[in-house]
């Protein structure tokens, strides 16, 4: 089983560009989509060119912000959206697909803000959302990806000594916010599969930072440490183009 993460920065304008195209040629049995930008009627007929999926979208109360979105080839036991907490559950951030192994958990985490106004929010929301995959896991494992909005490690991004504790993303705070993530026995798959690798998925539009490959990795699979026996290997896709990230995947058993 193949499965991509995509922050796709706006799903019709990403459709636009070579969306359709990359999808088809990767062939995923599941898409897993963040900062979709769009209600759920919307994000169906924006894919809908990609016929063998069916579509579960969360959208945001506010118009044309944040959403997630899950493309499938498998139909899911049970589809859940957010994580029944009324503070968090307004920007349609989250979405859940029961399978028979795992939970399939997609994932748009909020981001600081430039002048770094969220940050006190995204701490709350980090601990509430590990707390509602902790209890996921109760039941079977899961694997969480999306957009995490934070560089874990030096190695994470083309420069730590300019933005550490200075730039949304490599604040302390978020990083103490993956670091409970990964204490708790949530891996970070492309990281078991390659652990010296430098690797971004997220480049700035300015400044030719794609060209020159000065970007971040703050897209993630996470699993479950019962999954990792089945992950066969975790990848970011640098040659797909469309957004200001690229695809992340996995291939498990």
């Amino acid at each position: 089983m193949k499965i991509l993460s995509f922050n796709v920065n706006g799903i019709r304008a990403v459709v636009g560009k070579n969306f359709i195209a990359d999808m088809q040629a990767q062939a995923p049995d599941i898409i897993c989509l963040q900062e979709t930008k769009a209600t759920p009627e919307q994000v169906t007929e924006a894919v809908s060119p990609l016929a063998d999926y069916q579509v579960f979208a969360n959208s945001a109360d506010r118009k044309g912000y944040s959403g997630t979105a899950i493309l499938t080839k498998i139909t899911p036991i049970k589809v859940t959206y957010d994580i029944g907490i009324p503070e968090h559950d307004t920007e349609g951030r989250v979405i859940c697909a029961e399978f028979s192994n795992f939970y399939l958990v997609t994932v748009y985490v909020p981001n600081s803000g430039s002048e770094l106004l969220r940050l006190d929010y995204r701490q709350t929301w980090d601990a509430a959302f590990l707390i509602y995959l902790k209890n996921l896991e109760k039941s079977k494992p899961v694997m969480v990806c999306g957009d995490f909005n934070v560089a874990h490690r030096a190695i994470d991004l083309a420069r730590p000594k300019e933005n550490y504790n200075k730039a949304a993303g490599y604040m302390q705070e978020e990083i103490n916010g993956m670091d409970a993530f990964v204490e708790s026995d949530l891996i970070d798959s492309f990281r078991a599969f390659h652990p010296q690798e430098v690797k971004y998925s997220w480049w700035s539009y300015r400044a030719g930072a794609r060209e020159k490959n000065v970007g971040w990795r703050i897209d993630y699979f996470l699993i479950s440490k019962a999954l990792l026996p089945h992950v066969q290997d975790a990848f970011i896709l640098n040659e797909v183009f469309g957004s200001d990230h690229c695809p992340v995947g996995v291939i498990i058993d």
